[in-house]
């Protein structure tokens, strides 16, 4: 998912050109903006809470297993089996992409997921959240840098889309609140399509095993002979769950079976259960990543992506003068503190913080840190205070600085800034306003590389006032990390 990460140090800090039209190169002029700041490490730190993170191979070509908690004991590949069971709290975390071998090749991939009760009596698991969707269902709208986000109609991606709803407690219908699992049973937890070509039956879930996928796929038209577009689709799973007893968990992805007539149909929980037994990992594989020793040595560095258990589901923080302060005084008049957000190896703004989540168990091919934090819920307290004896205005910014890790009181943007989009989610801003009225605030934000942001919030403290300010939101998985959260005292106009 880190599409930039791995190009950041190639890209120049001199005008280049953009492909911003698909017949003409435009050139892009830019002023680059070095903002001094005081730029400081994010207070707190990740949870304990386990997340099942499958998203290694991203692109998913051959089937077969793409995470396994399971015992490697009985199964025809030991080493895809990671033994490890969840117990109490833990979230699953899936990003996966279904591509055509050929631009005819139509088949449905399936992602399946099974948790297993290991015990001798049942297991309750809570669904607190859960929310899926595919490419189709959370398009990339095109919005502008800050929008109004109150209803949760806005998105732009399903990383965007899956994030905002979890932000908000929500589960779709088709999935239990809870379900018992019996000992010793398995539990189709998803059983879900990602087509390659548009099907008529639902494509939630919901479907039951053994049914057919509708229209047939023998009825599926063939592509222009002088087509190259490969069929692409992709979907984005968060789910926030529990269990009062251990469980293991398994990702798999496996082709629709075939029917007799030339058709395909749902996968069952038998086929499922042999696929973990006899199968081996999905591939293709992803590029495999560079130790983090040698992050600081490495002419390149690959961060690999993600196919295991991680350790952290939330950053909880509040942002005060020290350990030992119990508010955030404000900068001085045209002063700004910023805190970094999601900082990665070789990319931290010069505070050398690294956020990305451990990892307990992974892939020798896989990521060795969960890096982008993506389903990582950020909830940050702003204690602001104004200790001087004249009323203060201050602005609460997320921004998307270019990477440095030479300056470590200065940020960097351009202006305007690069094309690339870096951030597009919803941050919801918790607050009392001018009036002393309780507001909640959701904005969704789209932010490019170099951008310093609109503001997510303006208050006025008079002499001696206190505020605070809550900022949440989860890493969105249509990302590119890190970026800031930055307070400006205004000047006085």
């Amino acid at each position: 998912m880190l599409t930039w990460l791995s190009l950041l140090a190639l890209i120049p800090s001199t005008p280049v050109l953009f492909d911003l039209n698909p017949v003409y190169l435009i050139a892009q002029a830019f002023q680059e903006i070095v903002q001094p700041q005081d730029i400081r490490a994010l207070p707190g730190s990740l949870d304990q809470v386990p997340v099942f993170n499958s998203n290694s191979p991203e692109l998913v070509q051959t089937e077969g297993i793409l995470l396994s908690t399971f015992p490697p004991d009985g199964k025809a590949t030991p080493a895809a089996h990671l033994d490890y069971a969840f117990d109490g709290r833990f979230d699953l975390f899936a990003h996966h992409v279904a591509r055509g071998q050929s631009p005819n090749d139509r088949r449905t991939l399936y992602l399946g997921v099974i948790v297993h009760n290991p015990g001798n009596k049942p297991v309750k698991l809570n669904l607190r959240e859960a929310i899926s969707y595919l490419s189709q269902e959370a398009a990339f709208n095109q919005l502008s840098s800050s929008e109004s986000n109150l209803l949760g109609n806005q998105f732009s991606g399903p990383g965007s889309r899956t994030m905002n709803d979890v932000l908000r407690d929500r589960r779709q219908p088709q999935w239990p609140v809870e379900v018992e699992i019996a000992p010793g049973q398995d539990y189709l937890l998803m059983n879900v399509p990602i087509p390659l070509r548009r099907l008529s039956v639902a494509t939630d879930g919901t479907l039951a095993p053994g049914s057919p996928l509708l229209p047939p796929l023998s009825q599926q038209p063939r592509a222009n002979p002088n087509s190259q577009e490969l069929p692409t689709n992709a979907r984005s799973t968060l789910m926030r769950l529990s269990s009062d007893a251990p469980v293991y968990v398994a990702s798999l992805a496996k082709f629709a079976p075939a029917t007799a007539d030339g058709g395909e149909r749902v996968p069952t929980l038998e086929e499922w259960q042999a696929l973990l037994r006899q199968g081996a990992l999905a591939g293709p594989r992803d590029h495999a990543p560079t130790p983090p020793a040698n992050a600081n040595t490495a002419e390149r560095f690959f961060y690999g992506r993600v196919a295991g258990v991680a350790q952290g589901s939330q950053w909880v923080a509040r942002l005060t003068d020290g350990a030992r302060a119990e508010q955030l005084t404000l900068p001085d008049r045209g002063q700004r503190i910023s805190y970094v957000i999601n900082t990665v190896d070789r990319n931290t703004f010069g505070t050398g913080q690294v956020q990305s989540a451990p990892m307990l168990k992974r892939y020798p091919d896989t990521a060795y840190r969960a890096h982008g934090n993506y389903g990582v819920e950020y909830s940050l307290t702003l204690p602001l205070h104004n200790p001087t004896d004249d009323t203060q205005t201050v602005d609460i910014s997320m921004q998307t600085p270019l990477q440095d890790e030479t300056s470590k009181e200065a940020l960097r943007f351009r202006e305007p800034a690069d094309p690339q989009i870096f951030f597009r989610g919803t941050v919801l801003v918790l607050y009392k306003d001018d009036a002393g009225q309780n507001r909640a605030n959701f904005l969704h934000l789209v932010q490019r590389r170099g951008q310093q942001g609109s503001s997510l919030l303006r208050l006025t403290l008079p002499p001696g006032d206190r505020r605070s300010v809550q900022v949440q939101f989860l890493y969105p998985p249509d990302a590119t990390p890190p970026q800031v959260l930055t307070v400006h005292t205004v000047e006085q106009e």
